[in-house]
């Protein structure tokens, strides 16, 4: 079943792509509010994506945004 949070294991993909030094942030961060690192990253997409959503659930990508749909 698939969930509309990010897991564990997708989070530590993701870390695993960034420079160091974002990484030693990300966890520094998520250390400092209490929270699981797989929840910073999402609050932290989802955020970039719909500046009123705190996780993907009820996210809103792009919402209020003036943006041209590309085709793929």
């Amino acid at each position: 079943m698939q969930t509309e949070h990010l897991s564990p294991e997708a989070a530590q993909i993701i870390l695993n792509t960034l420079p160091e030094r974002i990484q030693l942030g990300l966890r520094a961060y998520a250390a400092q509010i209490d929270y699981p690192i797989e929840l910073v990253i999402e609050m932290m997409i989802a955020g970039f994506l719909d500046e009123d959503a705190m996780t993907f659930e009820g996210c809103k990508p792009l919402r209020g945004m003036d943006f041209v749909k590309v085709a793929s």
